[in-house]
C-alpha cells in the first residue's frame, strides 16, 4: 500500500507511506513538514512505522523528521552523503527560512542497501544513489510492487534542479539514465513534487536520449 500525503510549510511536498498490507507496518518517506498531520494518519490507520527514509537532505523533505523521530522513536536513514546536508542549514536550504534545520541522529546507508521490514522480511526497498540534484540523492524501489520513490531526481516530464549545493546537471542525467530508466518500463515513479509517472513515459523525454545510447 502506498499513501501519498502532501505536506507544506514553505513548499508543497509529497510524503509517502509505504505499508505492508498484511502487518500494517511500513516506512515513511520524505516527511517534509506537518508532523501532526502525518502522526494523525499513522494513528488513525494504526500504522507502525519502522523507519523514516529520506531521498535527499533538502529542508522540504526533512522538516518534520526531528519531531517524528522524537515521538515515534525510530531510525532515520539516508544516503551516506546526506551528512553534508542535514548537518548544514546552508546546504539543506533551511538557512533561507526562519527555522534552520540540523539533524544529528541519522543512520547513513551503504549504496545498494536493502531496507527490510522487521515485521515481514519479504517487504523491502532497495536503495541506490542518484546524485545530481544533490550529492546525496537516492531512490528507493520495489521490483515486486513496481514502485520507486524518486525524490527530486525525476518529475513527470522533467527532472530536478541542479543549481543548488552539490548539484550537477550532467551527473543527474547520467544517474537517471543509469539507475532509473533501466528499471522496468511499468515501474511507477513517485516524486517529491509532481504527479506519478512511469519509466516508459520518462524514457521518451528528449533530454535523456544522449545518455541512453
Amino acid at each position: 500500500m502506498v499513501i501519498q500525503t502532501v505536506v507544506m510549510q514553505y513548499i508543497p511536498t509529497n510524503s509517502y507511506f509505504y505499508i505492508d498490507d498484511d502487518t500494517g507496518h511500513g516506512f515513511l518517506i520524505d516527511p517534509g513538514a506537518e508532523a501532526d498531520k502525518l502522526l494523525e494518519i499513522i494513528n488513525q490507520r494504526e500504522f507502525v512505522i519502522e523507519r523514516i527514509l529520506l531521498t535527499h537532505g533538502h529542508f522540504d523533505h526533512i522538516g518534520a523528521v526531528q519531531e517524528l523521530q522524537q515521538k515515534l522513536k525510530i531510525p532515520v536513514n539516508m544516503q551516506k552523503h546526506g551528512c553534508f546536508y542535514v548537518e548544514r542549514p546552508e546546504w539543506n536550504l533551511s538557512a533561507q527560512t526562519s527555522q534552520p534545520i540540523v539533524l544529528s541522529d541519522v543512520e547513513y546507508l551503504p549504496d545498494g542497501s536493502d531496507i527490510v521490514l522487521a515485521a515481514n522480511p519479504d517487504f523491502r526497498l532497495h536503495m541506490v544513489p542518484v546524485p545530481g540534484h544533490t550529492s546525496d540523492g537516492c531512490i528507493y524501489y520495489s521490483l515486486k510492487d513496481r514502485v520507486a520513490f524518486v525524490g527530486d531526481s525525476v518529475f513527470q516530464g522533467s527532472y530536478g534542479r541542479t543549481d543548488m549545493p552539490g548539484g550537477d546537471e550532467d551527473t543527474l542525467l547520467q544517474s537517471i539514465a543509469r539507475e532509473i530508466l533501466t528499471l522496468p518500463d511499468s515501474m511507477t515513479l513517485l516524486s517529491g513534487h509532481s504527479e506519478p509517472t512511469t519509466v516508459a513515459a520518462e524514457k521518451k523525454m528528449p533530454w535523456y536520449a544522449p545518455y541512453l545510447l
